[in-house]
C-alpha cells in the first residue's frame, strides 16, 4: 500500500469536525463548522460558482489511514467573493478569445482573513499538498491557481514553487496590553483622540445603547435582525449577498464559542449590528448593517465595541477585513497581506508577472504613505507609540 494518498472531496460531511479542526488550528474561518455550514446553507455550490474540491492527505499511522493534511480548494466560475481582484486578467483572457474560468482558488470563501491553506503538521505533508494542488491545476481544464491570504511563511513556500507573488494591505488593530479603552486612546495623537471621543458622544446623544452577545446568548431574533441588516448592506451596494440566514443559524448552532454579535439599540429596538468571529487570540470583524444611519454609528458598532471587547478579553489582534483607510484614524494599522498565483498560459503568466512587479512598487509607496499617517503619538525618537504598552 502506498505510504500516503491524496483524494478530493466536495463536502466535509464525512470528516469528523475534530479531525478537521486539529489541522485547521484556532482560526475560526477555517473550522469545519464555518466551511461546512456554507455548503449546507447552499452558499458554496457549483451553481453559485463555488464548487468545493477539498484536497485531503491521508497516511498510514499505527496501522490505520489517518488524515494528516488538508487544503480548502474551490473550482470557481467567477471572481466574486475573493477580495484579491483579478477581473482585469479575466478580461484580457476574454479579449484574446481564451477562457479564464473555471479557475482554482485556495481560500476561505467570502472571507479575506489570513490563515493557513496548507493545513498539515509537517513540512513533508505541506509539500505533498502543494504539489497536489499544482498537479490538479496542470491536469484539469482550468486557467490558473490562486492562493489567497496565506501567512507569510506559507506564501514563501508557494512562491518558491513558482507561483507569482502579490501583496495587498489590510488594517489590523493590535493590543499593546491596554487595561482600558481610554488607555488605548492615550497613545493616539490629540486630534485623533478628540475625533473618536466626539464620534462616541454623538452615538450616545442619539440614544443608542449597545449589547455585545456571545455564543448561546445570541437569540434567534438577534440573528434575524443581523441577517436582515446584512442583506440590506449588499442591496445598498447593488450586490447579491453571498451568505444567507441559514448559514448564520448554522454557525450559531455549530460554533457558538467563536461568535460575538454587537447589537445597537434605541428604545429597546435594534438599529444596527455587526458580527465578529473570535479564535486563537484574534477577533475577525466580518459583516455589519443598519436600518438607520446615525453619525458615528458605523465606527462604534464595527470598531469601538470590538476594541473594548478585545481589551476586556485580552485578545491580541482585530482583523478588520478588506480595505478601509478610514480604519487608520480609528487605531488600526496597515498590515501587508499575501496571495500567490499560477497561470497555465505562459504568455499571460509573463504579462501578469510584469503587472505584479509594477503593482508591488505601488503597494510599497502606499504602505510608506500610510506609515506617515499613523494616528499614534510620536515618541521623542519620532516613532509612533501605538505598538508600545501605555
Amino acid at each position: 500500500m502506498r505510504e500516503y494518498e491524496l483524494t478530493i472531496i466536495e463536502t466535509l460531511a464525512g470528516i469528523p469536525a475534530a479531525e478537521w479542526n486539529a489541522l485547521a488550528g484556532p482560526n475560526p474561518t477555517l473550522q469545519w463548522a464555518f466551511l461546512q455550514s456554507m455548503i449546507d446553507a447552499g452558499c458554496t455550490t457549483p451553481e453559485r460558482g463555488w464548487r468545493p474540491l477539498f484536497l485531503i492527505l491521508r497516511r498510514d499511522l499505527a496501522g490505520q489511514r489517518a488524515m494528516t493534511g488538508a487544503l480548502p480548494l474551490y473550482l470557481k466560475g467567477h471572481s466574486y467573493g475573493e477580495y484579491v481582484f483579478d477581473w482585469a486578467w479575466a478580461e484580457a483572457y476574454h479579449q484574446h478569445g481564451l477562457d479564464y474560468y473555471p479557475k482554482l482558488v485556495a481560500a476561505v470563501p467570502f472571507t479575506p482573513c489570513t490563515g493557513p491553506r496548507l493545513m498539515a503538521a509537517t513540512e513533508a505533508d505541506r509539500a505533498i499538498l502543494l504539489e497536489g494542488a499544482l498537479s490538479i491545476a496542470r491536469e484539469e481544464e482550468v486557467s490558473s491557481l490562486h492562493v489567497l491570504f496565506p501567512p507569510e511563511a506559507e506564501q514563501a513556500r508557494w512562491v518558491g514553487a513558482g507561483l507569482l507573488q502579490r501583496h495587498s494591505v489590510q488594517f489590523h488593530w493590535r493590543n499593546a496590553g491596554y487595561p482600558s479603552f481610554e488607555s488605548f486612546l492615550s497613545t493616539m495623537s490629540h486630534d485623533k483622540r478628540k475625533r473618536i471621543r466626539q464620534e462616541r458622544r454623538k452615538v450616545r446623544e442619539a440614544g443608542l445603547v449597545f449589547r455585545r452577545v456571545s455564543g448561546a446568548d445570541i437569540r434567534e431574533a438577534d440573528w434575524d435582525f443581523f441577517a436582515a441588516c446584512y442583506r440590506k448592506t449588499y442591496r445598498e451596494h447593488r450586490s447579491t449577498p453571498y451568505l444567507n440566514r441559514a448559514f448564520f443559524g448554522l454557525i450559531g448552532e455549530r460554533m457558538p464559542g467563536n461568535l460575538m454579535l454587537v447589537m445597537a439599540e434605541r428604545d429597546g429596538q435594534p438599529v444596527a449590528s455587526a458580527l465578529n468571529l473570535v479564535g486563537g487570540g484574534v477577533m475577525y470583524g466580518r459583516y455589519w448593517g443598519t436600518t438607520a444611519m446615525h453619525s458615528g454609528l458605523h465606527f462604534e458598532t464595527c470598531y469601538y465595541q470590538a476594541i473594548e471587547h478585545a481589551i476586556e478579553l485580552g485578545l491580541a489582534t482585530i482583523e478588520g477585513g478588506a480595505q478601509g483607510e478610514h480604519k487608520l484614524a480609528r487605531g488600526f494599522e496597515p498590515v501587508r497581506c499575501h496571495s500567490a498565483h499560477w497561470l497555465k498560459h505562459p504568455q499571460f503568466a509573463r504579462a501578469v508577472e510584469d503587472f505584479l512587479e509594477r503593482e508591488r512598487e505601488g503597494i510599497a509607496r502606499y504602505e510608506s504613505e500610510l506609515e506617515d499617517s499613523s494616528p499614534f503619538r510620536k515618541s521623542s525618537t519620532g516613532a509612533a507609540t501605538g505598538g508600545k504598552a501605555p
